[in-house]
């Protein structure tokens, strides 16, 4: 398990001390890994006491983590907040302290990670050398670049960059309220790695840079050491943390199938019949020896008498059926089905052959609504949809179904900054796999529909993921 997780932290080039700190454990009963990342918010004289505060209170709570995951992961907020909050009214110099903090519990053995989060530290998934963010920045800056509104690079060097608009040990936080965090979890398949940080690394590297250290073949520590020489080799302005952890499971391998062969055209579809030797239709009579004489007319005389009985038989019959009266006409309605917009078969075709995981839709590449009139397949293992700018689905005219359609197979859909109009079901499938951030639903019956497979005449015990609407609180800025 030890090779499964590494985390580091270290002062900076311009910091004198280390507000930060981290965990990077497994959990007393075995079944988790700890990873989390505090950042200290306050100067020398509160911001190093907070995350320590925060830290002691999260490993207090995850001695016996028992139950849900989600509520356990929110509780251990809760405590750290409430630390937090005793010691600044205890002592003066720390009344302007805080912390912003990352948690993650990942489960190697059921392929799972749940997360808790609070400020600007930052979750990051790598799947197949693709580095998907999966936190939210809680500042004024991330909102802005998580809606594309700023790019990464003039994010990075945004002068309002340190203003966080949620942390452990802000007042408002005394609610209560379990939203006031951002929670979620997703699968974590075998070649997986997770990467928490503080801003002190994501201020400096770009995500292409982070990505291409974390994909190297070298060891947990030593790609941890990349990470923070690279943060100092762009300025290293602030403290430097980041806690990886790798599910090193072996990734299953399935052999293809072979596909069925095809029933020839000239094999009857009716269920068989028993062998005859003779050929099929009517039987020919055997020919027979010619009679002379009387005995010759006797059937033919026969066979007369019959067919004229017959005769005057049939047309009785005929005489009693009723006229028959002409069948009316019916007007056979072949409904109208609407051509796929452009737009549509463009974004499709763009998924079935996106060469990695992650796609990017933007507003000047989709300047209007993207109209559905037959469901977007998604059928991958993985795949993230993000949108810069302003991405809108909307329903053409007429059209009654789903808008995305999400396989069953599919293992983890992270679906970013969209937006679904006037749908009687906006995303249908596998809600298990799905995860949705700023994603808005106008005007539908029901924005997601989740199917799930469930063994028959068998104990069902689980839950089902719910989703929460997010906000933009009042601005803090970090000293």
């Amino acid at each position: 398990m030890a090779d499964q997780f590494y985390g580091i932290t270290d002062t900076g080039k311009e910091r004198k001390n280390n507000e930060d700190t981290f965990i990077a454990q497994q959990s007393t009963n075995g079944r988790f890994i700890i990873a989390c990342v505090i950042d200290g918010v306050g100067g020398y004289s509160g911001g190093e006491v907070a995350a320590a505060l925060a830290r002691e209170a999260i490993l207090q709570r995850l001695e016996r983590p028992a139950g849900e995951v989600i509520p356990i992961l929110v509780d251990c907020f809760n405590l750290a907040n409430q630390k937090i909050l005793t010691d600044k009214k205890e002592v003066k110099q720390h009344d302007s302290m805080a912390c912003v903090a990352t948690l993650a519990l990942v489960d190697i053995e059921r392929n799972q990670f749940h997360y808790v989060h609070v400020g600007d530290t930052r979750l990051y998934l790598l799947r197949d050398h693709s580095l998907v963010k999966i936190s939210q920045d809680q500042s004024f800056v991330g909102f802005l670049e998580d809606s594309g509104r700023l790019t990464e690079e003039a994010a990075m060097t945004h002068p309002k960059r340190n203003e966080i608009n949620k942390a452990l040990g802000f007042e408002h936080t005394l609610t209560n309220d379990d939203d006031y965090y951002e929670t979620g979890q997703s699968p974590f398949l075998p070649g997986d790695i997770l990467l928490l940080c503080s801003d002190g690394l994501t201020d400096m590297v770009g995500k292409a840079e982070m990505a291409k250290i974390i994909s190297q073949d070298e060891t947990l520590e030593n790609k941890c050491n990349l990470l923070v020489a690279a943060a100092n080799q762009h300025g290293g302005k602030d403290n430097i943390t980041a806690v990886l952890v790798q599910n090193s499971k072996q990734a299953a391998k399935y052999d293809a199938t072979k596909p069925a062969t095809n029933q020839k055209k000239n094999e009857p579809d009716s269920v068989p019949v028993a062998a005859s030797n003779q050929p099929h239709g009517i039987a020919k009579p055997e020919p027979s020896t010619p009679v002379k004489g009387k005995s010759a007319a006797i059937p033919i005389l026969s066979i007369l008498l019959v067919l004229a009985v017959g005769i005057v038989i049939w047309q009785y019959l005929k005489s009693q059926k009723p006229a028959e009266v002409p069948a009316k006409s019916v007007a056979v309605v072949v409904p109208v089905v609407k051509p796929l917009s452009l737009q549509q078969i463009k974004l499709q075709d763009t998924i079935d052959h996106l060469k990695g995981n992650l796609l990017v839709l933007t507003d000047s590449v989709f300047k209007t609504p993207i109209l559905i009139s037959r469901a977007i397949e998604i059928k991958r293992d993985t795949l993230f949809i993000k949108a810069k700018g302003h991405i809108e689905f909307k329903s053409d005219s007429g059209y009654t179904g789903v808008a995305f359609n999400i396989s069953l197979q599919c293992k983890l859909v992270m679906l970013d900054s969209l937006m679904f109009t006037n749908f009687k079901t906006g995303i249908a499938g596998n809600s298990k796999a799905l995860l949705i951030k700023n994603v808005r639903f106008v005007n539908c019956a029901t924005p997601i529909q989740n199917i799930i497979n469930i063994p028959v005449n068998k104990y069902i015990s689980g839950t089902v993921t719910a989703f929460k609407a997010d906000s933009l609180p009042v601005i803090h800025k970090r000293k």
